[in-house]
């Protein structure tokens, strides 16, 4: 990804490149998933099965704590971005219930199958969607003209959730499905969702590009959001213990691959915005 792509990712182009993108989550076919996921097992299972709460859980946070960024808008433009990623969120969800509804074969309104997914997420997971998100929204909320709460929300939403957590859960998990052939409608409708985070991804760089060009003392605002959120953000990408020295080796992928992936896009999306992860 170069500055000059980056450049292009402007609220206006993005929210273009939102009209030509669009997809329905009930037109996917999910028949083959319903019958493979009857016959999974073990680990295999397990590990899919907590990766897709966490992705519920996830999913439900951002779509209903997003309304203030959108409150919070600079531009006629951007406001319309803003409103497309909210659509983009809910359409997200929508999937994520269907799957639980007709594949987990577990019919139930979204709350519920929320619920039941907090369950098997981990206490670091909880802290940012449940504790850091939630706070940071409700500051946007009551302070809509604060540049200090937009740069950490967006920070904290579109840099840490979707382009550390999000691509990186994508990464790996989609990898190993693809790979085994297993679970083709999810892998579908998974890959429609990121399609749309990266799209996200571009706004949060490009704002936070633009904002510390022109405020630099706004890249403190970033250095400390994320000096409070890395320790967390590692703790998430620890999946639970397989008993084996590969924590990931259900999906062949080990702890150390993950971080590095993590870590790698980090880096590279700081670098752009100008507050390099060694300045932290």
């Amino acid at each position: 990804m170069t500055t000059a792509e980056i450049q292009l990712n402007d609220p206006q182009t993005l929210y273009r490149r939102w009209e030509d993108s669009q997809w329905s989550p009930f037109s996917i076919d999910l028949s083959e998933d319903a019958s493979q996921w009857s016959q999974m097992t073990g680990d295999d299972r397990d590990l899919i099965l907590y990766v897709l709460s966490s992705l519920m859980v996830a999913e439900e946070r951002i779509t209903t704590k997003f309304s203030g960024l959108v409150g919070a808008y600079g531009s006629e433009e951007e406001a319309s971005f803003l409103s497309t990623q909210q659509v983009d969120e809910a359409r997200h969800m929508q999937f994520y219930a269907r799957f639980q509804d007709e594949v987990i074969a577990a019919p139930d309104v979204i709350a519920a199958h929320v619920a039941r997914a907090r369950e098997g997420v981990s206490d670091a997971f909880r802290h940012i969607f449940d504790e850091e998100l939630v706070q940071a929204h409700r500051q946007l909320v009551l302070e809509p003209e604060s540049l200090n709460a937009k740069v950490r929300f967006i920070t904290l939403y579109h840099l840490i959730l979707e382009g550390t957590l999000g691509l990186t859960t994508f990464e790996f998990t989609t990898g190993y499905l693809s790979g085994e052939g297993l679970l083709p409608g999810f892998v579908e409708g998974y890959s429609k969702i990121h399609h749309d985070e990266t799209r996200h991804i571009g706004y949060g760089v490009w704002f936070l590009r633009e904002t510390v060009r022109s405020e630099p003392q706004m890249g403190e605002v970033v250095r400390q959001t994320l000096r409070d959120l890395l320790p967390s953000v590692a703790a998430s990408l620890a999946p639970p213990d397989t008993g084996t020295d590969r924590d990931f080796a259900a999906i062949g992928a080990s702890s150390d691959d993950i971080r590095e992936f993590a870590l790698g896009g980090l880096t590279r999306r700081l670098d752009i915005i100008g507050v390099p992860l060694n300045t932290l």
